[in-house]
């Protein structure tokens, strides 16, 4: 069987650089928690706090820093409830529900390839 790196990578081709496209993905992406954060925002609209419940171990204070920078980058909006008390809903834009289709392959790629524990 002939590898991905003998057969040119993923796209087929010869070259041996990395992507700039992907470099900018996994630059946002591969950051401890964004990716989940952005997973669970694709379900649907929710609060801060019922966010944070829906990632266990993530601390307010990193949420909160990786929806400043979801937000930063337009795949995610962040919505002040006018009444009082004070509540932040956070949903995904137009491009972060495009994301939705890759992080669903991911998530069948792991159930497939990586079944134990990572080291």
């Amino acid at each position: 069987m002939v590898s991905r790196t003998q057969q040119g990578g993923c796209a087929g081709e010869p070259s041996r650089r990395v992507d700039p496209a992907l470099t900018r993905v996994f630059t946002l992406l591969g950051k401890r928690w964004t990716g989940l954060v952005l997973a669970v925002l694709t379900q649907g609209p929710v609060h801060f706090a019922q966010l944070r419940r829906a990632i266990p171990g993530i601390s307010e204070r990193m949420l909160s820093d990786r929806l400043t920078e979801l937000v930063a980058v337009g795949l995610v909006v962040r919505q002040v409830d006018p009444e009082p008390p004070l509540r932040v809903n956070y949903g995904v834009t137009a491009a972060g529900e495009a994301v939705c289709p890759a992080l669903r392959e991911l998530s069948r790629w792991a159930d497939e390839y990586l079944t134990g524990d990572i080291p």
